[in-house]
């Protein structure tokens, strides 16, 4: 029944679809690629915008797919999209953090979990984050500097003394280390924090925030000497 509570399953398709959806969305709002390698396309009810270039859909959904795998056994603490000049400098960092409420049994995770909210709901909650997305790339500075180009990675970070496990004797492995500054324990007390929206699923808790990097700030001369972020630098 589609109003039916979400299963841990439907949770897990749910929210990696919807972070493959904001990758896109991500890329393409802050220019990271030239606007003509997007196509309008329509999901969660609102416009969004695709990839056309093989590769690089390729290597999105891969990442994707990994995560999905390890967010079934419960390791996932946050993905984030940094976006990062041509000397490897984060300037800004997507972090989707993602929080499991429940443990569900193996052989229960195709059973609706009572409380959870309906993947008609959850798909509502997707357009407003998308929605937001898209006005808080407003509030941000752009990412050009002279016309140097930039770049993306997709990161994952793990709970604590977690590794990846579902993704064991894959040849190559869908994850390499991540260079510290571009992960979420490398980030300045100086830079600056955007909540872009968060929903508790029943099952996951999940946000999306924006960081600017201190070194990107510094570069747009507008970075101010109180406190703000948190973690520590690298």
């Amino acid at each position: 029944m589609a109003d039916a509570p979400l299963t841990y399953n439907q949770a897990v398709k749910g929210i990696t679809e919807f972070i493959e959806v904001a990758i896109h969305t991500i890329l393409y709002v802050r220019q990271v690629y030239p606007a003509d390698l997007f196509i309008r396309r329509k999901k969660y009810n609102t416009p969004v915008f695709q990839s056309r270039h093989p590769a690089l859909n390729e290597y999105i959904s891969g990442a994707v797919k990994a995560v999905g795998e390890e967010m079934v056994l419960g390791h996932v603490d946050k993905v984030v999209v940094v976006i990062k000049d041509k000397e490897e400098v984060a300037l800004e960092r997507f972090i989707f953090s993602i929080q499991s409420m429940i443990n569900v049994e193996g052989y229960n995770k195709e059973t609706s979990v009572q409380d959870a909210m309906s993947p008609t709901a959850l798909g509502m909650y997707f357009r407003s984050f998308l929605v937001k997305l898209s006005i808080m790339e407003s509030q941000l500075s752009p990412l050009s500097y002279g016309g140097e180009d930039v770049s993306f990675a997709i990161l994952l970070e793990l709970q604590d003394e977690q590794v990846p496990s579902a993704t064991e004797g894959k040849d190559p492995p869908p994850w390499i280390p991540a260079l510290s500054q571009h992960t979420t324990a490398g980030v300045s007390d100086e830079a600056e924090i955007h909540l872009v929206r968060a929903v508790d699923t029943g099952i996951f808790n999940l946000s999306l925030a924006i960081q600017e990097s201190a070194e990107k700030l510094q570069r747009d001369g507008v970075l101010v000497s109180n406190d703000k972020g948190k973690g520590k630098e690298s």
